[in-house]
Protein backbone atom coordinates (compact mmCIF):
# COMPACT_ATOMS: atom_id res chain seq x y z
CA UNK A 1 0.00 0.00 0.00
CA UNK A 2 1.24 3.56 -0.80
CA UNK A 3 2.34 5.78 1.62
CA UNK A 4 -0.01 8.32 0.76
CA UNK A 5 -2.84 6.32 1.25
CA UNK A 6 -1.61 4.75 4.34
CA UNK A 7 -1.63 8.39 5.53
CA UNK A 8 -4.78 9.77 4.51
CA UNK A 9 -6.75 6.63 5.92
CA UNK A 10 -4.65 7.14 9.17
CA UNK A 11 -6.06 11.07 8.59
CA UNK A 12 -9.56 9.52 7.81
CA UNK A 13 -9.31 7.66 11.29
CA UNK A 14 -8.13 9.98 13.04
CA UNK A 15 -10.99 12.42 12.00
CA UNK A 16 -13.88 10.00 12.47
CA UNK A 17 -13.06 9.26 16.07
CA UNK A 18 -11.96 12.57 17.23
CA UNK A 19 -15.60 14.31 17.33
CA UNK A 20 -16.31 10.98 19.74
CA UNK A 21 -13.69 11.20 22.12
CA UNK A 22 -14.80 15.12 21.90
CA UNK A 23 -18.51 14.79 22.83
CA UNK A 24 -19.67 15.21 26.03
CA UNK A 25 -23.35 15.50 28.20
CA UNK A 26 -24.85 18.43 29.78
CA UNK A 27 -26.90 17.94 32.44
CA UNK A 28 -28.67 20.93 32.33
CA UNK A 29 -29.84 19.51 28.24
CA UNK A 30 -29.96 16.09 29.10
CA UNK A 31 -28.12 15.17 25.73
CA UNK A 32 -24.47 14.79 24.45
CA UNK A 33 -22.85 17.69 22.43
CA UNK A 34 -19.90 17.98 20.93
CA UNK A 35 -17.28 19.92 22.22
CA UNK A 36 -13.53 21.04 20.68
CA UNK A 37 -13.11 24.29 22.27
CA UNK A 38 -12.88 24.86 26.31
CA UNK A 39 -14.59 28.02 27.67
CA UNK A 40 -11.32 29.90 28.53
CA UNK A 41 -10.61 29.93 25.24
CA UNK A 42 -14.31 31.65 24.11
CA UNK A 43 -14.17 33.76 27.09
CA UNK A 44 -11.11 35.11 25.56
CA UNK A 45 -12.74 36.21 22.43
CA UNK A 46 -15.95 37.05 24.30
CA UNK A 47 -13.92 39.62 25.87
CA UNK A 48 -12.83 41.25 23.00
CA UNK A 49 -16.00 41.49 21.18
CA UNK A 50 -17.70 42.82 24.51
CA UNK A 51 -14.51 46.02 24.61
CA UNK A 52 -15.56 46.25 20.62
CA UNK A 53 -18.93 46.99 21.27
CA UNK A 54 -18.33 48.79 24.28
CA UNK A 55 -16.03 50.93 21.72
CA UNK A 56 -18.19 51.26 19.29
CA UNK A 57 -22.17 51.19 21.08
CA UNK A 58 -22.87 54.28 23.39
CA UNK A 59 -23.82 53.32 26.73
CA UNK A 60 -27.52 54.29 27.73
CA UNK A 61 -27.37 57.64 30.01
CA UNK A 62 -29.73 56.18 32.03
CA UNK A 63 -29.38 55.01 35.36
CA UNK A 64 -32.48 53.21 36.41
CA UNK A 65 -32.35 51.45 33.00
CA UNK A 66 -28.83 50.07 34.32
CA UNK A 67 -29.97 49.31 37.79
CA UNK A 68 -33.25 47.88 36.35
CA UNK A 69 -31.40 45.43 33.79
CA UNK A 70 -28.46 44.92 36.41
CA UNK A 71 -30.98 43.40 38.95
CA UNK A 72 -32.93 41.18 37.61
CA UNK A 73 -29.62 39.78 35.19
CA UNK A 74 -28.51 39.47 39.05
CA UNK A 75 -31.19 37.19 39.44
CA UNK A 76 -30.89 34.87 36.38
CA UNK A 77 -27.57 34.72 36.41
CA UNK A 78 -27.96 33.33 40.00
CA UNK A 79 -30.41 30.31 38.99
CA UNK A 80 -27.99 29.21 36.69
CA UNK A 81 -25.52 28.57 39.49
CA UNK A 82 -22.80 29.54 37.36
CA UNK A 83 -20.64 31.24 39.90
CA UNK A 84 -17.56 30.89 37.94
CA UNK A 85 -18.83 33.35 35.57
CA UNK A 86 -17.82 37.29 35.52
CA UNK A 87 -21.51 38.15 34.86
CA UNK A 88 -22.14 41.56 33.49
CA UNK A 89 -24.80 43.50 32.10
CA UNK A 90 -25.32 46.63 29.69
CA UNK A 91 -28.08 48.59 28.61
CA UNK A 92 -26.44 50.17 25.38
CA UNK A 93 -28.75 53.15 23.05
CA UNK A 94 -29.70 51.56 20.33
CA UNK A 95 -33.14 51.25 19.20
CA UNK A 96 -32.80 47.43 18.62
CA UNK A 97 -35.55 45.28 20.61
CA UNK A 98 -33.26 42.43 21.03
CA UNK A 99 -30.19 41.25 23.86
CA UNK A 100 -27.44 38.78 23.13
CA UNK A 101 -25.01 37.49 25.68
CA UNK A 102 -21.44 36.12 25.15
CA UNK A 103 -19.91 33.18 26.82
CA UNK A 104 -18.34 35.10 29.17
CA UNK A 105 -21.28 35.90 30.89
CA UNK A 106 -21.80 39.24 29.17
CA UNK A 107 -25.14 40.55 28.58
CA UNK A 108 -26.21 43.27 26.64
CA UNK A 109 -29.59 44.47 26.04
CA UNK A 110 -30.44 47.44 23.97
CA UNK A 111 -32.75 50.63 24.23
CA UNK A 112 -35.47 49.30 22.21
CA UNK A 113 -35.97 45.90 24.35
CA UNK A 114 -36.61 47.88 27.49
CA UNK A 115 -39.07 49.70 25.69
CA UNK A 116 -40.90 46.70 24.19
CA UNK A 117 -41.16 44.72 27.55
CA UNK A 118 -43.77 45.75 30.27
CA UNK A 119 -42.77 44.40 33.02
CA UNK A 120 -39.64 42.77 34.86
CA UNK A 121 -41.16 39.34 34.43
CA UNK A 122 -40.91 39.76 30.32
CA UNK A 123 -37.65 41.19 31.02
CA UNK A 124 -36.51 38.22 32.61
CA UNK A 125 -37.66 35.80 30.03
CA UNK A 126 -35.25 37.61 27.34
CA UNK A 127 -32.41 37.75 30.24
CA UNK A 128 -33.56 33.89 30.93
CA UNK A 129 -32.79 33.03 27.38
CA UNK A 130 -29.63 34.61 26.77
CA UNK A 131 -28.69 32.90 30.15
CA UNK A 132 -30.13 29.84 28.64
CA UNK A 133 -27.20 29.81 25.81
CA UNK A 134 -24.78 30.12 28.31
CA UNK A 135 -25.95 27.17 30.28
CA UNK A 136 -26.19 24.78 27.12
CA UNK A 137 -22.85 25.72 26.17
CA UNK A 138 -24.47 26.52 22.71
CA UNK A 139 -21.17 29.06 21.85
CA UNK A 140 -18.78 26.69 22.33
CA UNK A 141 -20.68 23.81 20.35
CA UNK A 142 -21.89 25.95 17.41
CA UNK A 143 -17.94 26.76 17.27
CA UNK A 144 -17.05 22.90 17.67
CA UNK A 145 -19.17 21.67 14.79
CA UNK A 146 -17.93 24.61 12.21
CA UNK A 147 -14.54 23.03 12.72
CA UNK A 148 -15.22 19.67 12.43
CA UNK A 149 -17.17 20.35 9.49
CA UNK A 150 -14.77 22.64 7.82
CA UNK A 151 -12.18 19.76 8.66
CA UNK A 152 -14.49 17.46 7.21
CA UNK A 153 -14.58 18.83 4.31
CA UNK A 154 -11.17 19.82 3.61
CA UNK A 155 -10.64 16.51 4.07
CA UNK A 156 -13.28 15.03 1.05
CA UNK A 157 -11.48 17.23 -1.05
CA UNK A 158 -7.94 15.39 -0.06
CA UNK A 159 -9.74 12.22 -0.88
CA UNK A 160 -11.09 13.39 -3.87
CA UNK A 161 -8.26 15.42 -5.24
CA UNK A 162 -6.22 12.54 -7.05
CA UNK A 163 -9.80 10.97 -8.57
CA UNK A 164 -12.10 13.87 -9.10
CA UNK A 165 -9.38 16.33 -10.29
CA UNK A 166 -11.24 19.70 -10.72
CA UNK A 167 -14.30 18.76 -9.78
CA UNK A 168 -12.69 18.09 -5.84
CA UNK A 169 -13.37 21.65 -4.90
CA UNK A 170 -16.88 21.66 -6.09
CA UNK A 171 -18.04 18.68 -4.86
CA UNK A 172 -16.14 19.80 -1.08
CA UNK A 173 -18.56 22.91 -1.72
CA UNK A 174 -21.79 20.90 -1.86
CA UNK A 175 -20.86 19.28 0.84
CA UNK A 176 -20.17 22.37 2.70
CA UNK A 177 -23.65 23.08 1.36
CA UNK A 178 -25.29 20.19 2.59
CA UNK A 179 -23.91 20.66 6.13
CA UNK A 180 -24.55 24.19 6.45
CA UNK A 181 -28.80 23.25 5.71
CA UNK A 182 -28.73 19.78 7.34
CA UNK A 183 -26.52 20.34 10.55
CA UNK A 184 -25.62 24.00 11.09
CA UNK A 185 -29.07 25.58 10.83
CA UNK A 186 -31.13 22.76 12.17
CA UNK A 187 -29.37 23.03 15.58
CA UNK A 188 -29.39 27.21 15.39
CA UNK A 189 -32.98 26.39 15.42
CA UNK A 190 -32.44 23.71 18.30
CA UNK A 191 -30.77 26.07 20.33
CA UNK A 192 -33.12 28.88 20.40
CA UNK A 193 -35.93 26.48 21.75
CA UNK A 194 -33.40 24.81 24.23
CA UNK A 195 -32.95 28.03 25.13
CA UNK A 196 -36.51 29.40 25.27
CA UNK A 197 -36.90 26.09 27.73
CA UNK A 198 -34.12 26.58 30.05
CA UNK A 199 -34.77 30.52 30.04
CA UNK A 200 -38.23 29.47 31.48
CA UNK A 201 -36.44 27.38 34.46
CA UNK A 202 -34.33 30.15 34.98
CA UNK A 203 -36.72 33.17 35.52
CA UNK A 204 -39.17 31.00 37.49
CA UNK A 205 -35.96 30.08 39.39
CA UNK A 206 -35.50 33.96 39.60
CA UNK A 207 -38.89 34.29 41.40
CA UNK A 208 -40.64 35.58 37.49
CA UNK A 209 -43.72 34.33 36.28
CA UNK A 210 -43.04 32.26 32.89
CA UNK A 211 -46.45 33.38 31.82
CA UNK A 212 -44.97 36.56 30.89
CA UNK A 213 -42.67 34.83 28.49
CA UNK A 214 -45.77 33.39 26.33
CA UNK A 215 -47.18 36.91 26.82
CA UNK A 216 -44.04 38.52 25.39
CA UNK A 217 -43.70 36.57 22.71
CA UNK A 218 -47.46 36.63 21.53
CA UNK A 219 -47.42 40.57 21.35
CA UNK A 220 -44.14 40.39 19.02
CA UNK A 221 -45.34 38.09 16.78
CA UNK A 222 -48.79 40.04 16.25
CA UNK A 223 -46.24 43.16 15.63
CA UNK A 224 -44.09 41.32 12.57
CA UNK A 225 -46.72 39.57 11.23
CA UNK A 226 -46.99 40.55 7.64
CA UNK A 227 -43.44 41.92 7.60
CA UNK A 228 -42.65 38.61 5.45
CA UNK A 229 -39.67 36.25 6.20
CA UNK A 230 -37.89 33.75 5.28
CA UNK A 231 -38.62 29.90 5.53
CA UNK A 232 -37.87 27.82 9.07
CA UNK A 233 -35.85 25.78 6.80
CA UNK A 234 -33.82 28.17 5.69
CA UNK A 235 -33.19 30.26 8.94
CA UNK A 236 -31.21 30.25 12.06
CA UNK A 237 -34.35 30.91 14.37
CA UNK A 238 -37.19 28.54 14.15
CA UNK A 239 -40.46 29.99 13.05
CA UNK A 240 -43.03 32.54 15.34
CA UNK A 241 -45.69 29.23 15.34
CA UNK A 242 -43.04 26.82 16.73
CA UNK A 243 -41.74 28.91 18.88
CA UNK A 244 -45.03 29.87 20.42
CA UNK A 245 -46.36 26.64 20.75
CA UNK A 246 -42.97 25.41 22.50
CA UNK A 247 -43.13 28.14 25.09
CA UNK A 248 -47.05 27.40 25.99
CA UNK A 249 -46.71 23.43 26.28
CA UNK A 250 -43.85 23.90 28.49
CA UNK A 251 -45.60 26.62 30.75
CA UNK A 252 -49.03 24.80 30.63
CA UNK A 253 -46.90 22.08 31.70
CA UNK A 254 -45.61 23.65 34.30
Amino acid sequence: MCGACLSRRRLLAALAAAPLAACSENLDTGRNQLILVDDAQLAGLADQAWGDLAAKTPRLADPEAQARVARVGAGIAGATGRTDLDWGYEVFDAPDSNAFVLPNGKVAVFRGLLEAVRSDDELAAVMGHEAGHVVARHAAERVSQQLAIQAGVSLVQILLSDQAGESADAIAGALGMGALYGVILPYSRKHELEADALGLTLMEKAGHDPVAAVAFWERRIAESRGQGGVPEVLSTHPADATRLARLREAVAGG
